[in-house]
């Protein structure tokens, strides 16, 4: 590709909207210092000067939508509670569409609460229900996502899945066959309960960790050829057009009925590959709507997990870098 057109491709971005169905979190913070220990417990104690909050899971996929120039509307369940407050604040502070957002009087907004001390992460607490949303809520999640497709004229659709039970099996089904009636394309970032019901769908995108347990079966971390086998399993079992594994230093496999290739990996400085997932389907989907070839959208995806790791926490994509460095390596 000509850097004239890599830029034109990139322009092309600003015109697309791109539906979002996942799992969403608040990711909480609290910073502090820490120069003792209680008298209660052998712990630390962290003296809070600060905290935050940002949107975690699915959204960080519309976050990164949004940073590419594209326009998300993100679809999931919350709780009708203080943090599901919050989560509406941060999607308007944004600039972000609520209308795909259903509020559960029975579920908690699924929050991850962080303590860090002295810039070092003491402790986790998560607060969520991991089983599957009600028949209820699924109704109400379908029908806002159904209307969002039928009005606001989407190019692309993503599942996000964390597990935390937003994506029903039934859900999935009934997407993609709304989706093949408007010819929307699908892609996946998938986790272990759903994998197999992820099915006739444009593009599945599991991690070599999430590869191994959707199959089933132990593979060896960076035997190439044993991955592309069982991601032709995969392939040919839920009729997926094609199917793209990251695999971390070892690159990113893309499998397709005729074609199988494999793209090493980009030496970097790795600092955090928080969030890198999200960005990677986030460009996939994103370039695969505006014509990239799979090979080339997979190129371009790997270029950007790469330098998302590069930063500390979880950051969007900088669409700017990644054009510079697209046009470079491209």
């Amino acid at each position: 590709m000509t850097t004239i057109e890599t830029a034109k491709l990139f322009k092309s971005f600003n015109n697309k909207k791109v539906l979002i169905i996942g799992d969403v979190m608040v990711d909480a913070y609290l910073f502090g210092k820490v120069d003792r220990i209680s008298p209660e417990a052998p712990v630390p104690v962290v003296s809070v000067s600060g905290r935050n909050s940002r949107m975690g899971g699915a959204a960080n996929v519309a976050l990164n939508i949004s940073a590419l120039g594209a326009e998300p509307f993100l679809c999931s369940v919350i709780g009708n509670d203080t943090r599901g407050k919050e989560f509406i604040n941060l999607l308007k502070k944004r600039g972000m569409s609520d209308l795909g957002i259903v509020k559960s009087k029975t579920r908690p907004t699924t929050t991850k609460f962080r303590v860090l001390g002295n810039n070092v992460q003491m402790l986790r607490v998560d607060e969520e229900v991991t089983h599957y949303i009600s028949r209820n809520e699924e109704r109400e999640l379908l029908k806002k996502i159904t209307e969002i497709i039928e009005n606001k004229a989407i190019n692309a659709i993503i599942f996000e899945d964390y597990d935390k039970g937003s994506i029903t099996p039934t859900l999935i089904s009934s997407v993609v066959k709304i989706a093949k009636k408007h010819n929307i394309i699908i892609t996946v970032d998938p986790k272990k309960r759903n994998f197999n019901h992820y099915a006739d769908l444009t593009l599945l995108k599991p991690n070599f960790k999430e590869l191994k347990e959707g199959l089933g079966k132990e593979i060896e971390n960076g035997d190439i050829h044993s991955i592309r086998n069982s991601a032709m399993e995969v392939l040919r079992k839920n009729n997926l057009k094609t199917i793209i594994v990251t695999l971390s230093e070892h690159g990113v496999l893309i499998c397709k009925k005729n074609l199988q290739t494999h793209i090493p990996a980009i030496i970097r400085n790795i600092a955090d590959v928080s969030g890198a997932g999200d960005t990677v389907i986030s460009v996939l989907t994103l370039a695969m709507s505006s014509n990239f070839s799979e090979v080339e959208a997979a190129k371009l995806a790997n270029i950007a997990g790469g330098i998302v790791c590069e930063e500390i926490g979880v950051v969007p994509i900088d669409k700017e870098k990644l054009l510079s460095e697209a046009i470079k390596l491209l």
